[in-house]
């Protein structure tokens, strides 16, 4: 190993003595006894396992507790760090951690070793149930957040002891899009700045390269300046009368490159590399500060943030500003106190009481992880979920006002149909207009700062699936796409009803109710409608559905392989609606699924060993296949049986809007056709076009039928196919 066993030893209790005195400084009465009995518990736990770098690994748990005594978190939580990898990796059971720490240890446990066995899934998989599993855990306790952020910046802090790029790529991938945004979202700035750069650097190491190089050159280049310009900027302060710590600081390379990314220029053009901040005693003094700064200093149009009156999710507070600051350099300024400081650097935990071990929330403090929650009951899966909690992590923020005055923020882009969701689900639901500071506008419309918003709704109105296009939300959007989704299944689902039912029509056997419900879950599905669905867009043949519940049928052999060739398979039903010259009538017949021939249409026979006489319409294209076999050919008419229904086959394009498919239904029900077979077969958000199958008694009804179709509202187009 890296180290022997005694070094090892004497380098984690030293560490540990360490730890201990972080913890002293910040809490005095800390439990001592505490403590040293999770030490003592954890280092005997993880005796004899090693990391990859080949240090001991209860080397690891006791970093993880640094990094959140850094925050100064309670000690429920520290312990939780020194154990959090026991029940994972040893012989260890929550029992055990239960009967000697407690049950609120033994929780939060639970909840990092149960978002640690999801890591270990497949990468595809745990990618999207690891976000989604996490959530729910930080619903329960923001501290399993607190520990896993803490874990995840001392693995990528050692990730170079991995020596596959691909594993490393995609723990930094994972990092980059999961734990740093959440660190954000909590804000814990030291978190997410370190967790992003070490990610950068494993996944773009030549641009990141490229702009530390041209930042050192900067730093070289500017050596003496910054500390001038602190010095200036602090004395125009405090000569005002406001005493105040000024100091300057080089954003991170990933900033930059996000930054660089977002405006579409390179880093010479960036002009906000430094940053400077001004620590002044209280909030009066932060106004009082920014007209210091914007009295010597020309203001940069379009650099000014307010987030002290209308802070960030995450609670961030401070005054931005860009001016031509001292020795005319264009510069940031942050103005904020010192305890606004504190937030920004320390985030949720800032707010956290280590005396009694609790968060004191303040308010909308944790909103955003109810909203993220609310997303979980709307998606129908974590790829979903995933997708759409994304889209609201990584977007700045716009805030606009209801007309009762109440603030709403929201993702930079946002529109009214994100504003109409953000106020409630139900007035996304029925809005159909919208007002923005007084003016009517489009729901497409994108809302500025400062924008008063007022929504029309009307409880008939629905959402559309156009909607999705535009949205910025993903509270928006998963709302649109259930709501769509739903009245998809709404739709298709009677007619699939009505298909299930016919074949059991058919078959003489009577259709239960209790039978489809106890055999969902093996059609995948979780509703009966969502079955029926299925059947009505042709993904399921209504057959395997007969099979599946009624599989003494099959035994019997009173199921064949498709509906329709049940029916043709009984020659003299089939032969009793043709007169066919010069052949014996008893013999097999079968009317072409090329052309689907109803009565009226100028047919012909075609004799095929083996299956006997297959009828066609004389238009039929595959008739040119047996042009140089004319002996093949039987001539064939219709004979009158008006109880005898053929199924003709037609091609329509429908709006993509709910009742559309409802509409067809009705009106081939309206002139006397059966619907018997259905397939979409493309979709967009506009149309959606399906072939289907209409049984009829003649021509006649069947060009009715296509006549009254096309004078639907809802019908784009219709065809008859004949090949």
């Amino acid at each position: 190993m890296a180290v022997t066993a005694k070094a090892a030893i004497i380098t984690i209790e030293n560490s540990f003595s360490n730890l201990l005195n972080r913890i002293k400084a910040y809490n005095p009465f800390v439990d001592l006894a505490k403590l040293n009995a999770a030490f003592e518990f954890g280092k005997k736990s993880h005796e004899g396992q090693y990391r990859a770098s080949g240090e001991t690994y209860f080397s690891h748990p006791i970093s993880v507790a640094h990094l959140l005594a850094d925050m100064h978190l309670d000690v429920d939580t520290i312990i939780t760090a020194l154990l959090h990898d026991t029940v994972e990796d040893c012989d260890i059971t929550l029992e055990d951690i239960s009967a000697k720490f407690g049950e609120e240890i033994t929780s939060l446990v639970d909840g990092v070793t149960k978002l640690s066995r999801i890591e270990n899934q497949s990468p595809d998989k745990r990618h999207a149930e690891n976000f989604q599993k996490l959530m729910v855990a930080i619903s329960l306790d923001i501290r399993v957040l607190l520990v896993k952020l803490a874990d995840r910046l001392h693995n990528m802090q050692t990730i170079d002891s991995i020596h596959r790029l691909d594993k490393k790529e995609r723990i930094a991938k994972e990092t980059l899009e999961v734990f740093a945004p959440l660190a954000e979202r909590l804000g814990i700035t030291q978190f997410q700045t370190e967790l992003e750069d070490t990610a950068f650097k494993i996944l773009y190491p030549e641009m990141r390269e490229s702009i530390q190089n041209r930042l050192e050159y900067l730093a070289a280049e500017t050596e003496n300046i910054v500390p001038r310009i602190c010095q200036e900027l602090q004395s125009r302060i405090y000569d005002s009368g406001i005493e105040c710590q000024v100091s300057g600081r080089r954003k991170s390379a990933y900033s930059i490159w996000r930054k660089m990314q977002r405006r579409q220029i390179s880093i010479d053009q960036l002009a906000d590399i430094m940053a400077f901040r001004v620590i002044v005693p209280n909030i009066s003094q932060c106004y009082e500060a920014l007209g210091i700064v914007h009295t010597n200093y020309p203001m940069v149009m379009g650099r000014m943030k307010d987030y002290i009156s209308t802070p960030k999710r995450n609670g961030y507070r401070s005054i931005h500003t860009g001016v031509i600051g001292p020795l005319n350099r264009r510069i940031e300024i942050q103005i904020r106190t010192a305890e606004m400081h504190d937030l920004a650097e320390r985030g949720v935990a800032a707010h956290w009481d280590y005396k009694t071990g609790h968060l004191e929330r303040t308010e909308g403090s944790f909103g955003w992880v109810q909203e993220l929650i609310s997303l979980i009951e709307m998606n129908s899966g974590a790829d979903e979920f995933l997708e759409y909690t994304k889209m609201d992590m990584y977007t700045d923020q716009v805030f606009c006002f209801t007309p009762r005055g109440d603030l709403i923020g929201l993702p930079s882009g946002a529109t009214a149909v994100d504003f109409a969701f953000a106020v409630h689900s139900n007035v996304g639901r029925h809005c159909f207009g919208v007002e923005i500071n007084g003016k009517n506008r489009q729901l497409a419309t994108e809302l500025n700062n400062g924008d008063q918003v007022l929504i029309k709704t009307d409880p008939q109105a629905k959402p559309k699936a156009e909607w999705e296009e535009f949205v910025a939300t993903g509270r928006a959007r998963s709302a649109i796409r259930r709501f769509v989704r739903d009245e998809h299944i709404a739709e298709f689902s009677r007619v699939g009803r009505a298909l299930l039912e016919k074949e059991y029509r058919f078959h003489n056997v009577p259709l239960k109710e209790t039978a489809i419900k106890a055999s969902l879950s093996s059609f995948k599905v979780s509703r009966t409608e969502e079955l029926f669905a299925l059947i009505a867009e042709g993904k399921i043949n209504v057959l395997e559905v007969m099979n599946r519940l009624n599989p003494e049928l099959r035994k019997t052999k009173k199921l064949g392989k498709t509906y329709q060739s049940n029916r043709n398979k009984n020659p003299k039903e089939t032969s009793a609606a043709f007169n066919i010259s010069g052949l014996n009538t008893g013999m097999a017949l079968h009317v072409a699924n090329c052309c689907h021939p109803v009565p009226g249409d100028k047919i012909i026979g075609i004799l095929t060993t083996g299956k006997g006489l297959t009828v066609h319409s004389r238009e039929c294209l595959t008739l040119t296949k047996f042009t140089d076999v004319p002996e093949l050919w039987v001539k064939v008419d219709w004979q009158r049986n008006d109880n005898k229904r053929f199924a003709g086959r037609i091609r329509v394009t429908l709006l993509n809007e709910p009742g559309a498919l409802a509409a067809l239904s009705t009106i081939i029900a309206q002139q006397a056709g059966n619907i018997s077979y259905m397939q979409i077969t493309k979709r967009t958000l506009d149309f959606f076009t399906l072939i289907t199958d209409v049984d009829v008694v003649n021509l006649a009804q069947f060009k009715s039928i296509i006549t009254v179709v096309r004078s639907s509202q809802f019908v784009e187009s219709v065809e008859r196919i004949v090949n």
